[in-house]
């Protein structure tokens, strides 16, 4: 089957190159030059374990191509997905400007028959429009039909995730439409769930959102721990063993990130205002979000009543582990208040320290281990739990910095180790261990006075 992807993003490029792994030919398309020619050299664009593997496999074999001539690549395609951007515009809804611009691409090129299908995150009722937008733009007399196929990956795992998904969704309005996805994901041995379009989309939002919801209140748990003396550690353990629970997604930390979770909940916030109707745990779920990312910043300026002139380390910096993707990450905002308060950083990430220069280029030391991060640091701040962050001994901590006050933000230690290090440690929903030694973690004029 002859299938064409719009768009070498995220979304696009995992499609495609999974896709011609399954046996099919596929041409991806993209308007950037330097990214094909990136692509057909075997480089991937984005960051994604396992991907560029998937590529060199399929182009050399011949059953992956990339080509910015859309009008060629659309020109006899059996199927063609949009897997473009819907970035979130300033009042929260969703743009569907480069869907559209797609839409009219695919209406102008097309010479036979076709099945679009919108893979791409889309507010509920889209399918119908952008089907009606073609049909009414065709340039010439064939026959085009819209089906909705949402996609359901994690950044870091997004290969593993679309050849081994717990499910596939597809949104149909005829049968037509309903055999030709079955043909495209046969090879695939995962439950198809057949739906119609609207259905399909609101599959999409849904699940993200309850995703998000459920790390929210796991947050918003954590923060009323630390009020009353539990430990959230403890809490959701016994929590998990409820099958209707599970153990996925609850754990405390300083909010979600990423290119879905933030979009995808205000979209559909702002769906539902837009139609009359107040999502108030969506609501909920994005304004705990906003306020836990500044958790950590808090304990610091109550524990030092001025950032100014502190060495601070940064360990971490993307929105999560196996990803460069720094998109709602709250590693940025958390930057921006460190600087703004004269704090000297110093920041260490693995692979998403190259686009966290494009935002802030200087007043950042940029470094390539995190010992050199920490290196006679007065604090610490751990933003994302890569493997190098999660497996420095904290007793290194007390050997680099000049003082061992460490800000976790995603748990990465157990309070025992830290009391055990002797380390003055700061986390979310758990006590905090401070100082075991009075003079310890103080200024040296004060450390001189007491002693």
């Amino acid at each position: 089957m002859k299938i064409v992807v719009a768009g070498t993003g995220y979304v696009g490029l995992v499609t495609g190159a999974c896709l011609s792994h399954a046996g099919h030919y596929v041409t991806c398309v993209d308007i950037d030059e330097n990214k094909i020619e990136l692509m057909k050299k075997g480089i991937s664009p984005i960051y994604e374990p396992g991907l560029e593997e998937l590529l060199i496999e399929n182009y050399e074999a011949g059953r992956l191509n990339f080509t910015t001539n859309y009008k060629d690549a659309y020109r006899d395609a059996d199927v063609i997905f949009i897997g473009v951007g819907t970035p979130e515009k300033a009042d929260g809804s969703a743009n569907l400007s480069y869907v559209f611009s797609v839409a009219k691409q695919i209406a102008q090129s097309i010479e036979k028959d076709c099945l679009v299908v919108l893979k791409s995150t889309v507010p509920i009722g889209t399918n119908d429009e952008v089907e009606k937008y073609i049909r009414e733009s065709l340039k010439n007399n064939v026959e085009v039909e819209l089906a909705s196929n949402p996609e359901f990956l994690s950044q870091g795992t997004a290969v593993k995730d679309t050849l081994n998904a717990s499910r596939i969704v597809i949104g149909v309005e005829s049968k037509n439409a309903e055999k030709i996805l079955r043909e495209v994901y046969e090879r695939f041995n995962e439950p198809i769930v057949v739906t119609n379009r609207r259905s399909a989309e609101m599959i999409k939002y849904a699940s993200n959102d309850f995703l998000a919801l459920k790390i929210s209140f796991v947050n918003e748990i954590a923060n009323l721990c630390e009020v009353v003396g539990a430990n959230i550690e403890d809490v959701t353990k016994g929590m998990s063993y409820d099958i209707r629970i599970g153990d996925k997604f609850l754990q405390a930390g300083i909010g979600y990130g990423g290119s879905c979770f933030p979009k995808d909940t205000k979209a559909l916030h702002w769906l539902a205002e837009n139609n009359g109707y107040e999502l108030k745990t969506v609501k909920a779920t994005i304004e705990i979000n906003e306020n836990q990312k500044f958790r950590l910043i808090k304990k610091a300026k109550k524990r030092f009543k001025s950032l100014e002139g502190l060495k601070v380390a940064v360990l971490g910096l993307t929105f999560k582990p196996g990803t460069d993707d720094l998109r709602e990450a709250p590693s940025i905002p958390n930057m921006r208040i460190l600087l703004d308060e004269g704090a000297v950083v110093s920041a260490f990430d693995p692979v998403g320290a190259e686009n966290f220069k494009k935002i802030y280029p200087e007043r950042i030391n940029y470094v390539d281990s995190p010992e050199k991060a920490l290196k006679d640091a007065d604090l610490v701040f751990i933003f994302t739990e890569w493997k190098q962050i999660r497996e420095i001994k904290l007793e290194r901590y007390r050997e680099l910095m000049k003082t061992a006050v460490i800000f976790d933000g995603r748990n990465c230690y157990s309070l025992d180790e830290a009391e055990t290090a002797k380390v003055e440690y700061y986390s979310i929903g758990r006590k905090n261990i401070t100082d075991p030694n009075p003079i310890y973690g103080l200024s040296e004029a004060a450390a001189a006075k007491e002693q």
